[in-house]
């Protein structure tokens, strides 16, 4: 394992880009994954005029208006209070509902900036295309499809007033308990880097600014803001890093900095990691601002690169312009960070006499984009008696189980939502699908969202399903209820406006919690299908006598509220119903879903509420059931061998209905794969035994386990995990043969055959690892992801296929050198379908440099 850098070491983190380090990317050329990238600072790509995805005129990364002369003018004729503006947000005169906004210097013709979140689509108070998580997005393995989402994402981002956008999230997935592994891609560092560096391509070419976060190590939402996290170089440099090493590469406008500490100093006053690091080895010349809140000081942040704190201006309003007047921050701190900002707005056409054009929102090819991804990253875990795809007598007889099979669910909650134009549920795609011939019927198996209170219960009777209350009044009920013995209730509360008060026996069930957690609530469970708000609170209640008070307010523009229960009867009996549907069909599609959200993690990797209970009994019914699941990341499934089939759909988007159905249906051939090992339990994963690795003791967090994250921790373990790093099965049959390694120009070439043998068009995902070199006195993996293709072939059709594995795949960073080293000698080299599905293997010996 790497051991923990000291304090100095920490501080030398940093130091020069090795003799090995080749291209962030790589060189990656056929092995299908991203052409060469342009070096560091570079201005990114961008189609010819007129091209699918061509910008408006003037509208992207051009070089700017008037170069570096120009903007050392601007700075010069800034007085402090305008350049101390520039450098963090405000309140927005004509908020389109974004995350940030900086004001500009109309005397000067500096615009204003807007920034919106983005991960899965652009998060502002008007409709985007919400598109498919990340996660869900690089399922495909296809970087090339990874550039159409980004696209997608700038060019919305410009229609709708942005000029920024902050995304993509290029944390790693170390646990699959953290409550934003949704929002980013992988727990491999490759292939999160491949898919980060185009996204940020895409976004870019459309003339929106992208801000790849967060920087660094953000990988759990449990004490984000407060954890030290403990880290040793040479961990940190081969996995957390390349990603964000990706972005740059791409040319990435901004980087959001991470909000915790590493090594013992805040992620936003790091000298080494924003100064040395970022901007020294990499050569990023856009801005760095903080996440969040995430900004912790004035003087240590500005010293150590930080140029932008957002939400507000707590340290770098008033503060920075004190500690300037004072002498603690010379001003020509403040001058470096107002002209990086200027720059890359420059660079973006933002100080042009003429504001690039916005160009439309083009709606129904955003639809497009988000149906082609959601079908591209289906992942088909289990198929087991021919369940699937739906054909013949099982196609026309279909039981449909699960309130997400009736409400769509579109995205996680958090900075990721998305108000969509509309979204199917995945019971009218099926239906419409199936055809008027076939019987599908729906069971809801559990209540998300509650059944009225009878008004007799309650004493005094009250109707509490559709209340309104008026501008400036107040409502109150006061009461009880008797139950004649102990039971189990989930109370919610739906509301238009202010959190209405709700108390039982005196205690209040829906607290305002403090900080982003009350912020940032499910994109399921926070919001009723005609869009309330929703809270709700699960209790054990005895037999006897119960008293219930509720108090809402008005507000200015008045409210609705409805007062809502879930019961054990209720559970029971849509559990009964829900067996019965099962029974009487020839298959079952059963829906199961876990709400995730930024702001908190996930309690345990089972499925929430009573769902193990339902798939168990509906399998039990109906052999031939379907589980689909929308979930986060890995989820534990004691359910697994009952069932006939499991698709792991994960946040699908606003299109996900049909795209599920596609899948279901065979109209589309499952090619995803996973990104991340699904763990067999809740301790085979690599922090589940660890607290000191997840989620820290006594707020100080060590990243133990080394060069050793996700796949390579359970090749390292000898863990049989529940699903492999890279598994997803087909519709049709693969056989991989024919495998040849030579060493060429520093690295290695791969080639072999991959060959449809099953009777349909298909699609697979070629994998290549590489194994360690005995030569290097360094920790290594037992196998590391090298590359990979994906490949669509007819029936009975072969395809060759060449993945060239580059230098830096094939180095280590050495810790006392500060620099990557090849990895000579023998090392070996494996093929196949996933990173425990591997039938070809070869040794070859690398030369030294």
């Amino acid at each position: 394992m790497s051991q923990d850098v000291s304090r100095r070491s920490a501080m030398r983190l940093i130091a020069a880009a090795g003799t090995a380090a080749g291209t962030a990317a790589g060189a990656l050329g056929a092995a299908g994954c991203v052409p060469a990238v342009p070096p560091p600072g570079a201005v990114p790509s961008r189609p010819a005029p007129g091209a699918p995805g061509a910008p408006a005129a003037g509208s992207g990364t051009g070089t700017g208006t008037g170069g570096a002369a120009r903007i050392d003018a601007l700075v010069q004729r800034l007085t402090l209070e305008e350049k101390t503006a520039l450098l963090h947000g405000a309140p927005d005169p004509a908020s389109r509902g974004q995350s940030g906004y900086v004001p500009g210097v109309p005397r000067l013709g500096i615009p204003a900036l807007r920034l919106a979140d983005g991960p899965a689509g652009v998060r502002v108070d008007r409709p985007a295309t919400a598109l498919p998580a990340p996660v869900l997005l690089a399922s495909a393995f296809d970087p090339a499809l990874a550039r159409e989402y980004g696209r997608v994402i700038g060019r919305e981002g410009r229609a709708l007033g942005q000029d920024v956008v902050l995304a993509p999230m290029a944390n790693l997935i170390r646990t699959p308990y953290a409550g934003r592994n949704f929002e980013t891609f992988a727990e491999d560092p490759r292939l999160t880097a491949d898919l980060v560096g185009e996204l940020v391509r895409g976004i870019q070419d459309e003339g929106l600014i992208a801000t790849v976060k967060h920087f660094a190590l953000h990988n759990q939402e449990a004490g984000h803001d407060t954890v030290d996290v403990t880290v040793g170089e040479q961990t940190l440099r081969e996995t957390e890093l390349r990603g964000f090493e990706a972005a740059v590469t791409a040319g990435a406008g901004a980087v959001m900095g991470a909000s915790h500490k590493i090594n013992g100093v805040r992620a936003c006053e790091s000298g080494p990691l924003l100064d040395e690091l970022l901007r020294g080895s990499w050569g990023f010349d856009g801005w760095v601002v903080s996440g969040r809140g995430a900004a912790h000081s004035t003087v240590a942040a500005v010293r150590a690169g930080l140029d932008m704190e957002m939400p507000g201006g707590t340290h770098f309003g008033g503060p920075l312009r004190e500690a300037v007047r004072g002498g603690s921050v010379p001003e020509a701190a403040v001058d470096q960070a107002v002209h990086r900002i200027l720059t890359t707005m420059d660079r973006f056409g933002l100080l042009a006499a003429r504001q690039p054009a916005r160009p439309p929102r083009d709606a129904a090819a955003g639809a497009r984009v988000a149906r082609k991804v959601a079908s591209a990253g289906a992942v088909l875990l289990r198929n087991e008696r021919g369940t699937l795809p739906l054909t013949g007598a099982a196609a026309r007889s279909i039981a449909v189980i699960g309130p997400t099979a009736q409400v769509p669910f579109t995205g996680g909650g958090g900075s990721s939502h998305v108000i969509p134009d509309g979204a199917t549920a995945p019971l009218t795609a099926i239906r419409r699908r199936a055809g008027k011939s076939a019987a599908v019927r729906h069971a809801l198996g559990e209540d998300l969202y509650g059944r009225p209170l009878p008004a007799k219960l309650l004493t005094p009777a009250a109707d509490l399903e559709n209340r309104e209350v008026g501008p400036g009044r107040t409502w109150t009920y006061e009461g009880e209820f008797r139950l004649v013995a102990d039971d189990e209730w989930t109370l919610l509360v739906h509301y238009s406006g202010k959190r209405p008060g709700v108390r039982l026996d005196g205690e209040e069930l829906f607290p305002v919690r403090p900080g982003t957690a009350e912020h940032h609530e499910g994109g399921l469970l926070g919001s009723a299908p005609d869009g309330m708000t929703v809270r709700r609170s699960t209790i054990a209640l005895t037999a006897g006598i119960h008293r219930l008070a509720v108090t809402a307010d008005g507000g200015d523009r008045g409210q609705r509220l409805r007062l809502r229960h879930i019961t054990g009867a209720i559970r029971a009996a849509d559990l009964a119903v829900a067996v019965r549907t099962a029974k009487a069909a020839r298959s079952v599609v059963l829906f199961a879903y876990e709400d995730s959200t930024e702001g908190r993690d996930r309690t345990s990797l089972a499925l929430p509420g009573g769902q193990e209970r339902l798939i168990e009994a509906v399998a039990a019914a109906n052999p031939r059931t379907t589980v689909v699941l929308n979930t986060p990341s890995g989820t534990t499934m004691p359910w697994l061998s009952r069932t006939g089939a499991v698709l792991q759909m994960y946040y699908p988007g606003q299109e996900g209905a049909g795209a599920t159905a596609d899948v279901l249906f065979g109209d589309v051939d499952p090619g995803g794969r996973l990104t991340q090992t699904f763990p067999a339990d809740e301790r085979g994963t690599p922090v589940g035994a660890d607290r000191s690795r997840y989620p820290g003791v006594g707020g100080r967090q060590e990243y133990s386990e080394g060069v050793h994250v996700g796949h390579r921790w359970y090749d390292a373990q000898r863990e049989t995990p529940l699903f492999p790093f890279g598994h997803g099965l087909s519709y049709t049959t693969w056989q991989y043969e024919k495998l040849t390694v030579r060493p060429q120009r520093g690295g290695l070439r791969v080639e072999f055959t991959v060959r449809n043998t099953g009777r349909r068009k298909g699609t697979d995902v070629a994998q290549v690892y590489v194994g360690p070199s005995a030569e290097l006195r360094l920790d290594q993996p037992v196998r590391a992801l090298a590359g990979y293709r994906r490949i669509t072939l007819a029936p009975g059709t072969a395809q060759r296929v060449t993945v060239d594995i580059d230098t830096r795949t094939l180095s280590s960073w050495d810790p006392e050198k500060h620099a990557w080293v090849l990895g000579h000698g023998r090392r070996e080299v494996f093929a196949g379908r996933s990173s425990r599905e591997l039938p070809l293997r070869s040794k070859v010996v690398l030369e030294s440099r």
